[in-house]
């Protein structure tokens, strides 16, 4: 019954991220929309992390499934991506180190400032 509740919050919110793709005259997905509703919801402790942790662990355990059936489809549009297969390589290779380069330096400047921030708590006693 737990995962069944899980789920069901998932869902919902992914049922007003869609509605709100729908509404929104915006260039956004819907799934970010539920991504930042979700974050948003969890930040403000309307959702609590254990009633959805279990769920959520699972959509990602079985995500690599999920993206079998858009690779596989990839196949069928060989003739249009063999022509620009260069600049697809290397726009992978640049969009992967930068997003590499930017978890790394926003990884670093928040370990810095949490190291900060107990290091005034320690000398503020």
């Amino acid at each position: 019954m737990k995962y069944l509740f899980q789920f069901a919050i998932i869902g919902v919110i992914t049922a007003i991220g869609e509605l709100l793709n729908l509404l929104l005259p915006l260039p956004i997905p819907a799934s970010i929309y539920g991504l930042v509703i979700l974050f948003a919801a969890l930040c403000l402790k309307i959702i609590r992390l254990d009633q959805v942790e279990h769920a959520a662990d699972f959509f990602l355990a079985i995500m690599p499934v999920l993206f079998v059936p858009s690779t596989v489809n990839l196949m069928n549009y060989w003739g249009v991506l063999k022509d620009n297969i260069i600049g697809l390589v290397i726009t992978c290779i640049l969009s992967t180190m930068a997003v590499m380069g930017m978890t790394g330096t926003i990884a670093q400047f928040i370990m810095r400032r949490k190291k900060e921030h107990l290091e005034e708590k320690e000398t503020g006693k």
